[in-house]
């Protein structure tokens, strides 16, 4: 049976970034139908793909497995003059090119905005890099732990007075940027659709994580609170953290309303504790914050996660319990949205991956392969979309352009 077509069906996008932000872009188009040609260099490939786990075939990452799916991969050398024309005739026939090379690099190699624009005036080029493409510190070299520390959020995460920690994946501020770039691209093509222009989408990846942190601008502009390191908690709402349970286990409670509080309290068996005279305002529950804290902490403390869990699910308190992957493996919620998927690859077999979101109920995207081995799809794009001949491509291929 034929799949049907999905909504990002004949739009063709040149991948031409490195590892995970603006890469991450092209496979959430991908997923909806968008044809990605990932393009790489001819000796070694994308770094990424040797980036985490080693598969035992080729040496492809499983990293690189789910990241690049739905992908083809084809090598060209950019710097080369016989590269550079031979992205130009894709580029003439492409609707999108995504990008995370230094400010400078592209119009180093002939290949700037001002030159695609004028192969192919309709081209969106989405460009990611660690500081975007203006400002003091444009050259500088970036990736997502740089960009959580500069755009603010490092700062946020670990325990008060303690070193600051990582907050959660060290990639998270590459897959933040990849998603703004995805949203770039998709308003862009709308805008040209309607009979606009193609245009350049300017994402720095400090930008994507400063955009995430909720009140902490407008609250320094108007309060000059400063916010630092806050644990398990936030300084807006208590109880509101991580709490642990008797077999060892961690449950994540969110009380940010005095209704939620008086759910607390009620399945905690003290209901009182939810009055006026003691925590059931907000403001005198955060005056008491490290008391209330400890309350909580002894009542889970005394339970296992499971029963923290029953009691609090039964009282309408938000929690979850703070799941390792072997715990998401076995989750019935992961289960009935299907959030893993089994894609097999022709040579590894099944790999699980996670699935693709956002879930569309008409036109739902779809994962079709896994990431490529280098080089995959040079006869077909070289061959049958440029006419390439068999000599020829064998000849760049001898010389390293491709």
């Amino acid at each position: 049976m034929t799949e049907p077509p999905l909504p990002l069906a004949g739009i063709r996008v040149l991948d031409i970034a490195t590892f995970i932000a603006a890469p991450f872009s092209a496979t959430i188009l991908s997923e909806f139908g968008a044809e990605v040609i990932k393009v790489e260099q001819p000796k070694g490939g994308d770094p990424f793909r040797r980036f985490g786990t080693a598969t035992e075939h080729d040496g492809r990452s499983l990293a690189w497995l789910s990241e690049s799916r739905n992908k083809r991969s084809i090598t060209l050398d950019l710097r080369a003059p016989e590269g550079a024309a031979l992205f130009k005739r894709l580029v003439a026939r492409s609707d999108v090119v995504c990008e995370n090379f230094r400010p400078g690099t592209l119009e180093r190699w002939g290949l700037g905005w001002d030159t695609l624009k004028e192969i192919n005036p309709k081209l969106i080029l989405l460009r990611v890099t660690g500081y975007g493409q203006t400002g003091p510190y444009k050259d500088r070299p970036g990736f997502a732990r740089i960009a959580h520390a500069v755009g603010g959020l490092a700062r946020l995460a670990g325990m008060p007075g303690e070193t600051p920690v990582t907050p959660g994946s060290t990639s998270l501020g590459d897959y933040l940027a990849g998603l703004f770039g995805a949203v770039g691209v998709l308003v862009s093509l709308i805008h040209r659709n309607a009979g606009g222009p193609g245009q350049v989408i300017d994402i720095g990846l400090y930008e994507a994580v400063f955009r995430v942190l909720d009140e902490i601008a407008p609250a320094y502009a108007r309060t000059g609170a400063v916010r630092d390191a806050e644990g398990t908690g936030t300084v807006n709402a208590v109880p509101h953290g991580h709490f642990p349970t008797r077999d060892g286990g961690w449950v994540a409670i969110a009380c940010t309303t005095d209704k939620m509080f008086g759910r607390l309290a009620r399945a905690m068996d003290w209901p009182d504790l939810a009055t006026d005279d003691l925590y059931g305002r907000q403001d005198r529950r955060l005056a008491a914050r490290d008391k209330v804290i400890a309350l909580v902490t002894d009542w889970t403390s005394g339970l296992t996660r499971d029963e923290v869990m029953r009691r609090c699910l039964a009282a309408e308190v938000p929690a979850g319990p703070l799941n390792t992957i072997a715990d998401i493996f076995e989750d019935p919620q992961f289960q009935a949205r299907e959030d893993l998927r089994s894609v097999r690859d022709p040579d590894l077999g099944p790999v699980v991956v996670p699935a693709v979101l956002p879930k569309l109920s008409e036109t739902p995207g779809r994962i079709d392969r896994l990431g490529p081995p280098l080089g995959h799809d040079n006869d077909a794009i070289y061959g049958d979309l440029l006419g390439v001949s068999e000599a020829e491509r064998r000849r760049l291929r001898d010389a390293g352009v491709i």
